[in-house]
Order: C-alpha cells, then structure tokens, then sequence
C-alpha cells in the first residue's frame, strides 16, 4: 500500500503482521523553499463560506472509512500514541556540547543534513549574520537562514562538520540555493572562536582547489547573534511525516525541538542519513511496528 502525504510518496508501509516501514520518503522533483510551504499550507487551507457543520461532518466520515479500512488488514498498523515523554527522549543537559553555526540554503533542509550524524545530539533552525534585531521568516532582513549544531566533541570534531557542510551543498552557486533564491540562501560558515576561523579558512581553500573553474562563493564570518526560527520552522521534515512522529509519542513542542531522538528521524524523513545509520533506523522502526510497541525511546 503506498501513502501520499503533502506531494510525498511513502514507500510500502505494511507487509505482514504488523507491517514494515520501507523507504519512507520518496521525494520527486526539487519544490523550492516556498513551493514546499504552500503545499504545506493548502492541506490545511479551507474554502471560504462553508457551512461550519461541514468540516467537522467530512471528519468523522473520513475517520470512520479509514479505521474501518486499518480494520480490515488483520491488524497490520499496530502503532499507539503515547501521551507520556519517553525517557531518552528529552536529552540530559549534563552533556558538554559545542556549537556551531552554519548555512547553506533553506534551513528546513539544513537541519535534516546535520540531524543524523553520529555526535551531533541536536539541530536549532534560525537566523543569522545580519544586523536586524529580532528577525522572523517574513523579515528576516540581511540575515540568512541557519542551522545551530550542539555536537559532542568527543564524538565528532568541527573538522569533521565543515567536511558534511561542503558535501551538503553547492558552495559555487550565486544568490541562493538550488530552486531557493535570495541571499538569505547564501551559503556562510559562522565561526565562534580563532581556530574555527582558521579551520574554515583552510577548508575553504580545499575546496577552491577541487575546480578552479568556478569560485566558492562561501562567507566566513564571525558569529554574533544567532536568533532561534520559529516553532514552525524546526523539524520540519519532521514534522510532515505524521507516522513517524506517532513513533515517538505526543511530546510538547518544546521537548520535540531539543530531543536527540527527533534531531534524528528529521534527518531520516528527508532521507539524508549516511546508510549505515538509515539501515539502523529502518530496523528500529519495523521492530517497534511489529513489536507494537507504544513509542521509540532510542535509535
């Protein structure tokens, strides 16, 4: 059975007792920033005049077919909502973590490429590198559009974070990224110390050698203040994806931007994790779907 949520086509999601999540996400054609947003949008959108009895009505009618339907497959969907946070959800702030900041493009992407990298335990979307005070999504102003990494150190180096920066995206293109155009699509490595300038610097020279035919179009600058997106803004691949956030549970808001659990499975829905981690996640997922178990506490 295939599912198609939001302009995505889901793979086959059940396959015996229980089921078993193949290929989540299967993305067509490139949508840019904003095509993505009024497709997200329009599921919500409601005509004008209708009669207020109408919505509520075509609900409870398409919620009737479609658990009499689930019914009908021998009980092959065996996920239940939690209403209660799991334990390794919500990370321990005992961690010492560093920082970083970066873009490359629309940050809805940006924080899934760094979501599912082993060492980093959580991605912020939000803005940074202009002077206007308090931007948001509409006015943003000179700032562009960011990804704060908390990473562990111990784990994984910033060297090792500007190599995945490179490698997510396209460092020669002018004004934008891929379908996105704008300067706040520029592409900017926002340094905190002296080192990680100088690490920065180096790693731009690399990659200026890899083609002289074309110039790495990359900024480095200092960091200021990086301003957190709104909440609509973070997990976004997330959040498209209803079933996997079934996964793991009914959580706040709050608690879903900061868990290392959804840094993950945002960088899985957008099918950005390196394949020994995405084979990892598929495994976990069709244990908990076939186990039935009421929510995913860890990857």
């Amino acid at each position: 059975m295939e599912v198609v949520e939001h302009g995505v086509t889901f793979g086959r999601l059940i396959k015996g007792s229980c089921g078993e999540i193949r290929s989540l996400v299967r993305f067509g054609a490139a949508k840019s920033h904003r095509e993505r947003e009024r497709d997200t949008k329009s599921v919500m959108a409601l005509p004008e005049k209708r009669n207020r009895f109408f919505i509520p009505y075509a609900n409870l009618v398409f919620l009737f077919f479609l658990f009499f339907f689930i019914s009908l497959l021998d009980n092959a969907v065996c996920i239940r909502i939690s209403n209660q946070i799991p334990d390794a959800v919500v990370d321990s702030p005992d961690r010492p973590l560093k920082s970083a900041v970066f873009a490359l493009g629309s940050f809805w992407r940006s924080e899934a490429a760094f979501g599912c990298i082993s060492g980093v335990v959580r991605t912020t979307s939000g803005y940074a590198g202009g002077n206007k005070a308090n931007p948001e999504y509409r006015n943003l102003g000179d700032h562009a559009e960011s990804v704060q990494v908390e990473y562990d150190p111990r784990i994984i180096g910033y060297r090792q974070l500007l190599d995945l920066f490179w490698s997510s995206h396209d460092s020669r293109q002018v004004f934008g990224q891929g379908p996105d155009v704008g300067k706040q699509y520029r592409s900017c490595i926002f340094t905190n110390s002296t080192e990680e300038m100088r690490l920065a610097t180096t790693s731009k020279e690399r990659e200026q050698l890899k083609s002289r035919n074309s110039v790495v179009t990359t900024q480095i600058q200092q960091l200021g203040t990086f301003y957190r997106a709104e909440p609509d803004h973070q997990k976004f691949e997330l959040k498209q994806h209803p079933l996997l956030l079934q996964l793991i549970g009914n959580i706040p808001e709050e608690e879903l931007e900061r868990s290392a659990l959804a840094t993950k499975l945002n960088g899985y829905a957008a099918e950005l994790c390196p394949p020994r981690i995405q084979k990892k996640i598929d495994s976990r997922v069709n244990e908990i779907i076939r186990k039935g178990w009421p929510v995913l506490r860890d990857i």
